[in-house]
């Protein structure tokens, strides 16, 4: 760490119009719970370009203590933000809805889903293998309340993307948890482990939980990742 200008917002003058956010180049500020944030330090260049467009006056820059501005990262951001939306194509539009016990949100592929994605902010995340929802008669009731889901296959996708795709989800947002399921076929379990080397990545903890389906479709346990 070092002490270095930063943006600092005042959540009580906030009105959480979002206007800073669309200024922010390098995707440093996310609306949640209806406040401005700065999700992390690394991502913000403390350059002030946001300022002069909040309406209340709750934007400022200070000197603190802070993790130095990654360039890097905030590319890699940028890159993978362009490949999860290469065209306008509905199915791979961000959409949230409330429908009970069912999804809840659009995208569902790892691979689709953006890292500034709104709906996971302040969210718990269920990570699984494709074969899980037809496999497993319980998913929709058991495994899925209020999670986001996320939908991958470690055997047929870039590993290295998707470990850099979880790394960008921690720094970007506040995940409570993350539920991994996998099947007991040797193929799967690469996806508990990709998980793993996201949060490593980004020098983040969160309690990460594996559970395991037999072919048959049972639980055959659940352990939680060190």
């Amino acid at each position: 760490m070092l002490r270095r200008k930063i943006i600092h917002i005042d959540e009580e003058k906030c009105n959480g119009c979002g206007l800073c956010v669309s200024a922010c180049a390098e995707n440093a500020i996310r609306i949640i719970n209806g406040k401005a944030k700065l999700i992390s330090d690394v991502l913000c260049d403390g350059l002030g370009a946001c300022l002069p467009h909040c309406p209340t006056g709750a934007l400022s820059i200070i000197e603190r203590e802070a993790d130095e501005f990654n360039e890097e990262l905030v590319k890699n951001i940028k890159n993978v933000s362009h490949e999860t939306t290469p065209h306008s194509c509905p199915s791979v539009q961000i959409k949230q809805t409330e429908l009970g016990s069912t999804v809840s949100h659009w995208p569902i592929q790892i691979r689709l889903i953006s890292p500034t994605a709104p709906f996971l902010a302040d969210s718990e995340l269920l990570v699984c293998a494709d074969c899980i929802p037809p496999v497993y008669k319980n998913f929709h009731t058991e495994l899925l309340p209020q999670k986001v889901l996320m939908l991958g296959c470690p055997k047929f996708d870039p590993r290295e993307q998707y470990v850099d795709k979880f790394a960008q989800i921690l720094l970007q947002n506040d995940i409570k948890s993350i539920t991994v399921v996998v099947m007991e076929v040797p193929c799967c379990q690469a996806l508990p482990l990709i998980v793993l080397a996201g949060a490593n990545k980004a020098n983040k903890k969160v309690t990460i939980k594996k559970t395991i389906i037999s072919i048959q479709g049972n639980i055959i346990k659940t352990e939680t990742l060190e």
